[in-house]
Formats: structure tokens, sequence, C-alpha cells
């Protein structure tokens, strides 16, 4: 088993018992950033995300799915049976040496492994002990069970997304999830900061519902502080600013976001339409506004006489907020993309998305190892938390572990 070699969090182990997409997500995170990552999982089957999401079916067949790759890397396998004796032993050996637990099980499940938190912290009080769930706890819903797709739902993002003529709409990525990731590597980073002053650890509670609440925070206020609730406004831009929004061109859809008076002046400028500006109808942010539906007819007939390709590039020369419309292939073939090695080629061939920031002189956060098969390095990882090769065979014989070998 490698471990992480560079990164502000080398020297950190983390153990991750955690499954499908926001546990998983971030624990990778941690990963990347030089934490040793220790994925726990069952003995049957492991994280259930080996075997479903995506769009590789002989893949998922084989227990690793693209969702399963997508944040597999840079970790190890142990597969313990949690309901065996000698399996709760190797996870209490796991969690005295380690810094950081990760789950996103229900607390009745955690429960029933005696791995609550009461009981994680009297027994290990120097953990951060991250738990994420569908709601958090306390309250009437804490053990209730939640997918991305239904706090989607539940938050009111759905309700925000579409138009009156589609109804509410999903986001097309599960970003419930991902958010939840990285507001648990947030919350873990500060707990370990706390652990540095206070010499001892933490409890973090990760609400899904209130993360995607979190996603909507100049939504909510507005909505509180006026009583306006929320309607759907399609590709409309949040500013409600004429000169926003998405566009149809000769040829694309181009995203403007000319909000403030001196981008609607460059905007301007670049669209040839600097007759605007002396206009009583376009001359100030009021005047926009009562014509709002002129001036986005004569913008409209504009952007009709280019493709969304050539006002980018040129709009973006005058320092205009703009963007086309592309589809997933046609960004992660950005040359800024490529700039910024946010995509990492692994040595078995495998491209994962990496973290969408630098620290210092990173060139890039990479993934140290490929996503490992189920229990591949259970003997390596037993062996280091002290049994022997005895103890271990007979572990294997009895089902309480899982080696590489079956």
């Amino acid at each position: 088993m490698s471990s992480g070699t560079q990164g502000p969090l080398f020297g950190i182990k983390v153990i991750d018992f955690s499954h499908v997409l926001a546990g998983p997500a971030c624990g990778y995170f941690l990963g990347l950033l030089g934490a040793t990552v220790i994925k726990v999982e069952s003995v049957s089957r492991g994280d259930a995300m080996r075997y479903r999401g995506g769009t590789d079916a002989a893949r998922s067949a084989k227990g690793m799915s693209t969702a399963y790759l997508a944040q597999g890397s840079g970790k190890a396998s142990i597969a313990l049976d949690l309901n065996s004796a000698e399996g709760k032993k190797v996870m209490q050996r796991l969690l005295a040496q380690a810094d950081v637990f990760v789950e996103n099980h229900l607390p009745s499940t955690m429960q029933d492994f005696g791995l609550d938190e009461e009981t994680v912290r009297a027994d290990h009080p120097h953990l951060i002990h991250c738990a994420m769930t569908g709601y958090g706890r306390g309250g009437d819903m804490d053990d209730a069970p939640a997918y991305d797709v239904n706090i989607q739902a539940a938050c009111g993002i759905m309700t925000l997304t579409g138009t009156s003529e589609t109804g509410p709409l999903r986001t097309g990525a599960p970003i419930m999830d991902y958010g939840v990731a990285l507001a648990a590597g947030f919350a873990i980073s500060t707990a370990l900061f706390k652990r540095e002053k206070a010499g001892k650890g933490s409890f973090v509670d990760v609400s899904m519902l209130e993360t995607g609440l979190t996603l909507m925070t100049s939504t909510i206020v507005d909505y509180l502080s006026t009583g306006t609730a929320p309607k759907q406004r399609g590709n409309a831009a949040n500013s409600r600013t004429p000169g926003a929004g998405s566009f149809a061109c000769k040829e694309g859809v181009l995203s403007l976001g000319a909000n403030e008076e001196p981008q609607f002046d460059r905007m301007a400028h670049g669209l040839g339409r600097s007759d605007w500006l002396s206009d009583p109808r376009f001359q100030n942010g009021a005047s926009r506004r009562e014509n709002a539906a002129e001036l986005e007819r004569e913008l409209a007939a504009t952007l009709l006489t280019r493709t969304a390709a050539e006002w980018e590039e040129i709009l973006i020369s005058h320092h205009v907020p703009v963007a086309r419309l592309r589809t997933l292939p046609e960004c992660l073939n950005m040359p800024q993309v490529a700039a910024r090695e946010y995509l990492h080629k692994g040595d078995d061939g495998l491209v994962v998305p990496t973290l969408p920031f630098r620290i210092d002189e990173a060139a890039a956060h990479v993934p140290h190892c490929p996503p490992p098969s189920l229990g591949s390095d259970t003997e390596t990882i037993l062996s280091e938390l002290g049994y022997d090769a005895a103890e271990i065979a007979q572990m294997a014989e009895t089902g309480a572990v899982r080696t590489a070998t079956g």
C-alpha cells in the first residue's frame, strides 16, 4: 500500500467507511491533498457503486463502474465483516491509528456496528469523525435515507430549474453529492486545525439538505427578506439585468453577464452597438430595465449576425463576462482545462478529475495510485496493524475479512 508523499495533508490517515458518491468523493479529495486513505468495504460486494452508475456495463459487471472509478483513485481497500467480532476488532485498530473517520451511513446503521458518534468519541477521542447524512443529526428526519435526487427535490432547487413549461427539473449532475463532499472536506480541515490547538478530535455533522440550501444562499436571503418566492427563470441570469442571460447566435448559444455599467459599455462597443450608449432607452441601468424588452430584442438581433464562438472571442477581448454554451466534451477539450492540469491520466490509462484549486507550488493535486479492487490491500493493511500471516489466514477462512485472492 502506497501513501501520499506530497501535499498539505501528508501524514494524515483517513478511514473511508463510506459508499455511493458523497463520502467516497470526500475521501478522494483528502487523498489528493496527500492524506493516506483506507477504504473499508463489506466482504460481500463492497461499495454498491462499484456495480452501478455510468454507461460502461462491462466495467460495472466487474465491480469497477465509472461512477466508482470517479472517486476511487489514491485509496487502499480492506474488506471487513463488521458483524463479526474479528472484523469489529480490526476496525477499532484502524481507528486507533487514524486521524479522520469518514462515513455516510444512517445513524441507526452506525449504532448497529458500534460506530456511532458517542462510542467512537469515547474510544478514540483524538479522531475527527465526519458523518454525512441526508438531513443531519437532530429533528425527526435524522435517520431518513436520501440520495442526491431526493435532496434536490427536498431543498427546493428543482423548482428553480427549468421553465413554467418544463416544470421542475433535476440538475443533470449530482451536485448535492459533490457539494457535500466539498463541504465535508472543508469541515474536516477546520476540525484538524482545531485539534492542533485543542488537542482533541471533533464530531463533524454534515447535512445534504443544508448543503443544498447553502448553494442557494442569495436566493434564500431574498425570499426571507421580501417574501417573494423564487420562480423558474429558465436560462435568464439571477441578476435579472437586461443584457445578462442566454442568447441564440448565428451558430450556438452565448451566455452574457453584463450586469454592471462599465460591463454594458464594453459590451456595446464589442458588439458594434455603441449607439446604445447615447440612446435614451439604454443610457443607464434604470432606463434599460424600463425598456428591457426592447433592449433584449436588439441584443438578440445583433448576436444572430455572428457565431457564439466569434462573439465569445470578441467580448472576452473587451473584458465582458461571457461564455458560449459548450457540451461536456467541448469543455474538457478547452486549452484552459489542459493548462490547469485538472484532468489526470494515471499509469493505468484512467483519466480522472482532480481538485478545483491549487496550493502554493503544486501544479496539480493528483492521485497516487489507481482505484483498488475489493479487498486488494487487506493483507498489507492487516500486517501494518500487527496481524501475522496465520491470523490473517484464519480471519479470511472465517469470512471476517476478504483478501485479494478471495
